[in-house]
């Protein structure tokens, strides 16, 4: 990792009951920072019918106590792609639960103010409105401290524009908190080149966007790997080193081209981000709590974030005004589907990588 010019990873599912120290110190040695999912297989919250209770919670702050005794352990991110699909908004507030939940277990505990998170799948019809819900409503408690995405917009050979890029510039223009990519590194027309990097830190978009994390480390059966530890095996085989035909430990080999085109890429990159003398915060803007529309967005305007031990009863209470006044409460509409199992502002202007791996 430190070869190729890591500077950040993201782990998804941890055992917050095993010993971390030798792992988290040898990323510190390497100047690595972990970012953590507080989420695990069996505590995520689910879209289709949605609720945020004790025992969620309890889940999530057993990976925060686990790590937050860390130099290096950078923030957390509460939920991946929670909403997969674009009629599955409703679950938005409790996304913000969440949020608001883990950020004041930190500050009771007394730990450092780590920056608390979504990660979000790139679903055209729910933007801007999901990042800018996670972020609306004035009261900082219960937003999302950063947002970030997974975007795999731009494969083979393109450009910023053609990818569709400038779009996603156009929706982190100014926003309120550090917004960043927690996957891209698309893999449709191999090999992977990487070109997107060269946008993401380069002058069209580095002053709003705070970083970029590739997917993944490790090489499976999807080919997003950057290394393999081996020639892949009878899936069948069952070993303390395999999982689904791939041995996960030993040397690392990279797999090329794609390995060294992403470190050729991060060799030229030279981010500068914003400096301190030329941040305006006046320029930063919060935006409104948008309002549903016929593109699949369900949450009408600044809804009650739900409490703890609270499911989802088919509408969301609207938040009071000073007036009184406020946006008809939120009903419903989508089909019961099965559940799917599935920092400052710009602090993060430098180069990042995404792994996935289990600590």
């Amino acid at each position: 990792m430190k070869t190729l010019g890591v500077n950040t990873i993201r782990v998804y599912h941890v055992d917050p009951k095993a010993d971390h120290a030798g792992c988290m110190g040898e990323f510190a040695r390497a100047g690595i920072y972990p970012i953590i999912d507080l989420d695990t297989f069996d505590t995520y919250i689910l879209p289709n019918n949605p609720w945020w209770n004790q025992t969620q919670h309890d889940r999530y702050a057993a990976v925060m106590d686990a790590f937050a005794r860390f130099d290096n352990a950078l923030g957390f991110f509460v939920g991946n792609e929670i909403i997969a699909q674009n009629n599955q908004s409703n679950v938005a507030p409790f996304i913000k639960s969440a949020a608001r939940d883990m950020k004041a277990y930190r500050d009771a505990k007394g730990y450092r103010k780590f920056p608390v998170g979504y990660s979000a799948a790139d679903i055209a019809d729910l933007r801007p409105m999901l990042q800018d819900y996670l972020t609306c409503g004035g009261n900082a408690s219960e937003n999302i401290d950063f947002f970030a995405l997974n975007s795999y917009e731009w494969c083979g050979k393109t450009n910023f524009r053609e990818s569709g890029y400038v779009n996603l510039q156009a929706m982190a223009k100014n926003f309120p908190v550090p917004i960043f990519f927690s996957e891209t590194g698309c893999n449709t027309v191999p090999p992977r080149t990487f070109e997107d990097q060269a946008a993401i830190f380069g002058p069209e978009m580095v002053a709003d966007w705070s970083g970029s994390l590739v997917y993944e480390w490790i090489q499976e059966a999807n080919h997003y790997g950057l290394i393999e530890y081996g020639p892949p095996v009878d899936p069948t085989v069952v070993a303390s080193n395999v999982k689904g035909g791939f041995t996960r430990a030993g040397t690392p080999t990279p797999v090329q081209p794609d390995f060294d085109n992403l470190k050729s890429q991060w060799a030229t990159i030279t981010p500068s981000g914003v400096a301190r003398s030329n941040y305006n915060p006046s320029s930063v803007s919060t935006r409104a709590c948008p309002t549903s529309s016929p593109g699949g967005w369900l949450v009408n305007g600044n809804v009650r974030v739900p409490s703890l031990g609270e499911t989802f009863s088919g509408s969301f209470v609207p938040t009071p005004t000073a007036t009184g006044a406020g946006p008809t409460p939120t009903k419903n509409p989508a089909a019961a589907d099965r559940e799917v199992a599935s920092w400052a502002k710009k602090a993060l202007a430098a180069v990042l990588a995404i792994f996935v791996f289990y600590l």
